[in-house]
Parts: structure tokens; sequence; C-alpha cells
């Protein structure tokens, strides 16, 4: 879709925030809505996000999923999710509900629009706690300018999901999101995983 490539190269999605514990700047998912507004009406696109509460294991999860549509009726669509913490000190369940929907909308606008925040302090510091991130990108390839749309998920970006993973449940939602023609690369790496786990737990 050539106006979401438009979009892309346009966006500048500053970071307003600041996380004073962590001592770094990061954004938010409003960050990246303010700066998007106006170049969604120069190409005449809308965005919608939504959210669905979904289970994995004994866990909960919010999947958000930000979609970006033409004046054409063309769409691209990025979903991401967020875990729920089990408790988090000083929020009653639907501050945590809705923080992980802060998180899950943030990563699915990130896909969407190619927003880096690997490197940020942001996704590994201490405002990101008791919330795990997997996002997937969907869509029919762009086909202008010799393009192509956002790449899906690759072996190297679910290797590091299962670095970063903490619990068995975390593993179990990381193999929901695996490519089928993946699977066999990924499934002896996420036994490799759980034994470690069960390991440090031991």
């Amino acid at each position: 879709m050539k106006e979401l490539m438009s979009i892309q190269k346009s966006l500048k999605a500053p970071k307003n925030q600041y996380n004073r514990f962590g001592g770094y700047a990061y954004r938010s998912a409003e960050d990246i809505l303010e700066a998007v507004k106006p170049l969604l009406a120069k190409e005449g696109c809308t965005l919608t996000i939504t959210d669905d509460i979904v289970m994995v294991g004994s866990r909960i999860y919010v999947q958000a999923t930000a979609t970006l549509k033409n004046a054409n009726g063309e769409t691209e669509e990025t979903t991401a999710y967020a875990r729920e913490p089990e408790t988090k000190k000083g929020s009653d369940e639907s501050q945590i509900t809705g923080a992980a929907s802060s998180y899950a909308r943030k990563y699915a606008l990130n896909g969407l629009f190619c927003i880096d925040d690997n490197k940020d302090a942001d996704s590994t510091n201490t405002h990101g706690q008791g919330v795990a991130m997997a996002s997937q990108q969907t869509g029919q390839p762009a086909q202008q300018g010799g393009q192509a749309a956002p790449k899906p998920v690759t072996l190297d970006t679910i290797k590091g999901w299962i670095t970063k993973a903490q619990k068995e449940s975390d593993l179990m939602a990381i193999y929901k999101r695996v490519p089928a023609d993946l699977m066999e690369q990924v499934k002896p790496l996420l036994t490799a995983r759980k034994k470690e786990l069960k390991g440090g737990a031991a």
C-alpha cells in the first residue's frame, strides 16, 4: 500500500515521555497517534485500533490490532500482545488491563509504522515490567516503487522472544505466534528454554 509507505517514510514520533526512575525518554501510543494523525489526513487514510482479551494457558493477554485503511478500501494491519501481570502494586484490575492495552497498542503501532524501539531503554526498563509483547504484520505486500511492506516475523525475532521469556506461559504465547514454516526450527529452542526455566526455578 503506497499510503503506508509514505506514512512510514514521513512519520516522526518523538519521545515525549520521561521515566525519572530509569532516567530515559520514551514514546507512548498516544505520542505515536498524535504524530500520525496529520499524515493520515494527508494520505486520505483511517487508522483504527481494537482490543481483544485472549487466554494463553493460565494467563490473560490483551491483543491489540492496528488497521490502516486507504480510500480504496485496501488495508494493512498489525497485531501485538501484552500480558497482564498477576499483580501490580498500587493498581486495581482495571488499571492493570489499561496498562497492558496501552503497551499492546503501542507495539501494534510500532509494527505497522516501522518504529523501532528495540534499542530504547523503553523496551527493557522498569516501566514495562510484567508485560510481555509479541507482534505480527499482516496484509498484502506493497507493490508501489518496488518496495515491500514490513516483513513478517523472522527466526531471529522469535529467538529474541525466547531468550527474554521468563515463564512457561511466555513460551506458550510465543509458540502460538510461530509461522508454520519455522515451527520445526523453533520447537527445539522452546524446549531448551523451558528446561532452563525449570532449572532456574529449582
